[in-house]
Order: structure tokens, then C-alpha cells, then sequence
């Protein structure tokens, strides 16, 4: 059997007005021609198939007819539109934006990765505000120009993703509470590490994590597991560790601050007992904001509303405005951005993981710094064992937290 895709039907002589037909006589051998005209009824008569127009090439079959195909014809797989596109897509991605994405939300380690991630921000804005120092600037300053930072960049990411900038209705109420809670740690914070050693301020800041387990057990409902005890207290032994040998006890004498050299050192450290205790209670507040709201960010523009006005009128009233320097203008931006990832971050690991697996990846921050330290040759030989045995206890921790993995149950 043969198969064929066309027939093509050429015209002898379109151009003519009139049709010749020629005609062989069989008794006299001569030829006969006989001129018809084209309009004559007669040709339309004989005329079975329709006349065809000058130059024009009609195939047998019609376009619309899907052409036949034999086993012989060439198969090729056709790719749907959609797949091209999104072929397309995936390889204009940068692998930025593809790691991003996977940290966020594509893997179950999410909520985990995205605290180390805050804790590696937070420890390179010390390095960078140590590093880059042009101008001593006060502390109420430092956080109105980061509180103003954070909230402008969160009311942008919210507009720009298409959310409410106030968060859902039924979540106001725990943003508003967040918002509150997270002011009043940051204020005593600032207060604390002004009368306190520098040493025992970051002591009773990383504090922190175990406040915050504590408080999800309370407020939360959360289970505390015996593992996530000792991995709590493994951690701040060896925060312990770390800053045992400059940890003394001073009064009176190293009060940094001129306008609060009355105050006793008691005072001092319940203050940031208090801000540490304020700080797990926000803890828990941002991961029932961020899991109500359904946008991390929402607890970062909420906290920016508060903070911002209050460390405003602090600066004013506590203390002298100091003009910064161009450099330290563009440190201070700086760090202002790298503040609001860290928040974000914060706020998305928490979100995600239960708070006593989340707060102990905090503790990484320390290991870090001490280890960026030690590599730069900036530790004294006095301290070096017990620093080392509380950075591997802090790891030791951390990487058990990391081993078992993300919470099960994480409501």
C-alpha cells in the first residue's frame, strides 16, 4: 500500500481567453483544431470539475485536514508551551534566589537554617560595628536610626508581596503585644549594658534562649523534652565557659554611663534579668504573631512601630544628639539592612520550629565570634582552655539540635 500526502493539478493554458482542443481524425490523417469560446454554455456543461484560476495550484486535499502519517514518517514527542516556559524559568534563576528559596521554605531543616542564618547576621554586624567604629554614636540614636531602618524596608516588602500592612484582623492583637513585649526588652537591654560590664551584659543576654523555652512551655503549651533541656543547659554552660574568666562582679566602679553612675549594680543586673525574661516572652509572642498572621514580617513592622517613636523620644530625653559622620551614616544604614534580614530570619525560625530547638541554634553566634577571635589572634593565652571547652560544648549542643532534626509536633 502506498500512501501520498497530495496531488497537484497543473493547467494547460490559463492565460488564454479561449480553449483549444485538438482532435485526431481517424479516417483522414490530419489534425483538427476547434476553438471554443470560454463563456459558452456548452463548456460549462461538459465541465464536471470547477475551472481553475490563473497560476493557482489546488491540492487534492484541504488544508485543514490533519495529514496522514505512515510508519515511515518521522515521530517526533511535541513539548506542551508550558513546559518550554517553565523550562525557561528555572534556568534564568539564579542559584541566589534558588538557595533562598530552598532556606525559606524548601526544606524541613528551614526553620533551623534560618536561625543559624539570623545568628551568623547578628555576629557580623558586631564585627562590623567593631570593625568600622569612625564615631561613638549613643545607643538610643543606634536603635531610633535601625528601628526606622527596619520599619521602612518591612512596610516595602509588604506592599511590594501584596499583603495588609497591619497584618489579618484576628492577629492585631498578638502583633500589638509583640510589638510591646520586644520594645520593653530592647529598652532594658540598652539600660543594662550601659551600667553593666560588658561581659555580663552578653551573659545575661543569651539568657534569652532558655527564657524563651520556659515561656513556650507556659504560654505556648510547647513540649519540653529532657533532650532539649540538656541541650539548652549544655549551651549556656558553655556560654559560661567562654566568658567565666572576665565574669566578675564589679559595683560602683564600672558604671559606663555618667547619667547613671547612682544606680547600684543590683539594679543593673535585675534590669537585664528582666530583659532577658521580656525577651523569651517575645520569643513566644513572634511565633504566635508569625503563625497567625501567616507573614513574618508583619511582627518585624509591628515592632518598627512601636520601637521607632519610643527610642525617639528616649534619644531626645536621656540623651544628647550627637550628628553622624558620612561614614558612620553609611556603617549605620548598614547595618540598619543587615538588622531587618536578621529579624526576618528571627521571625521565620521561629515561625517554623519550636522555639527550644530554635533558641538553641542561637548559641552559634558565640562559638563564631570566638573562633573569629582566635583566628585573628586577638585572644590572650589567659582563658584559652576554658574558651575552647565552651565552644565545644556549644557546638556539641547545636550540631545534636541540628542531628535529630525539626520538631515533629511543632503546634
Amino acid at each position: 500500500f502506498f500512501f501520498f500526502d497530495s496531488f497537484v493539478i497543473f493547467p494547460l493554458d490559463a492565460v488564454s481567453v479561449a480553449m483549444a482542443e485538438i482532435r485526431i481524425a481517424e479516417e483522414d490523417d490530419h489534425l483538427e483544431l476547434t476553438v471554443r469560446d470560454l463563456d459558452s454554455p456548452d463548456l460549462e456543461k461538459s465541465a464536471s470539475a470547477p475551472s481553475l484560476a490563473s497560476g493557482e495550484i489546488v491540492p487534492l486535499l484541504s488544508q485543514n485536514q490533519r495529514p496522514r502519517f505512515n510508519i515511515f514518517s518521522p515521530s517526533y514527542a511535541r513539548r506542551k508551551p508550558r513546559e518550554q516556559v517553565i523550562r525557561v524559568s528555572e534556568t534564568e534563576i539564579s542559584p541566589v534566589i534558588q538557595f533562598s528559596s530552598w532556606v525559606w521554605s524548601g526544606s524541613r531543616y528551614s526553620g533551623l537554617l534560618c536561625m543559624a542564618l539570623s545568628s551568623t547576621l547578628y555576629l557580623f554586624m558586631e564585627l562590623l560595628s567593631v570593625s568600622f567604629s569612625v564615631q561613638p554614636i549613643p545607643l538610643f540614636e543606634t536603635a531610633f536610626l535601625r528601628c526606622t531602618i527596619i520599619l521602612i524596608l518591612s512596610y516595602i516588602c509588604l506592599k511590594r508581596i501584596g499583603q495588609p500592612v497591619f497584618g489579618p484582623a484576628h492577629a492585631r492583637k498578638l502583633l500589638i503585644s509583640r510589638a510591646l513585649v520586644g520594645y520593653l526588652s530592647l529598652f532594658s537591654f540598652i539600660f543594662s549594658i550601659q551600667m553593666l560590664p560588658l561581659s555580663q551584659a552578653i551573659v545575661l543576654s543569651f539568657v534569652n534562649p532558655v527564657m524563651a523555652s520556659i515561656a513556650a512551655r507556659v504560654i505556648l503549651h510547647e513540649k519540653l523534652k529532657i533532650t532539649d533541656i540538656g541541650g539548652l543547659a549544655c549551651s549556656f554552660f558553655g556560654v559560661l565557659f567562654i566568658f567565666g574568666p572576665t565574669l566578675t562582679v564589679q559595683v560602683g566602679s564600672e558604671v559606663k554611663s555618667e547619667n547613671l553612675k547612682g544606680n547600684h549594680h543590683i539594679y543593673a543586673l535585675l534590669l537585664g534579668l528582666f530583659s532577658s525574661i521580656t525577651g523569651g516572652v517575645s520569643y513566644c509572642l513572634i511565633k504566635a504573631a508569625a503563625k497567625a498572621s501567616e507573614q513574618p514580617v508583619n511582627t518585624v513592622l509591628s515592632f518598627g512601630l512601636v520601637a521607632c517613636p519610643a527610642a525617639a523620644i528616649c534619644m531626645f530625653s536621656l540623651e544628647s544628639f550627637v550628628l553622624p559622620a558620612f561614614e558612620t551614616l553609611i556603617c549605620m544604614i548598614v547595618l540598619g539592612l543587615l538588622a531587618f534580614c536578621a529579624e526576618v530570619l528571627l521571625a521565620r525560625g521561629l515561625q517554623l520550629e519550636k522555639i527550644s530547638k530554635a533558641a538553641n541554634v542561637l548559641y552559634i553566634e558565640v562559638v563564631l565570634s570566638q573562633l573569629w577571635i582566635l583566628g585573628t589572634g586577638k585572644a590572650g593565652s589567659s582563658g584559652l582552655f576554658s574558651r575552647l571547652v565552651g565552644c565545644l560544648l556549644v557546638l556539641m549542643s547545636v550540631s545534636y539540635t541540628i542531628y535529630t532534626g525539626p520538631a515533629k509536633d511543632t503546634e
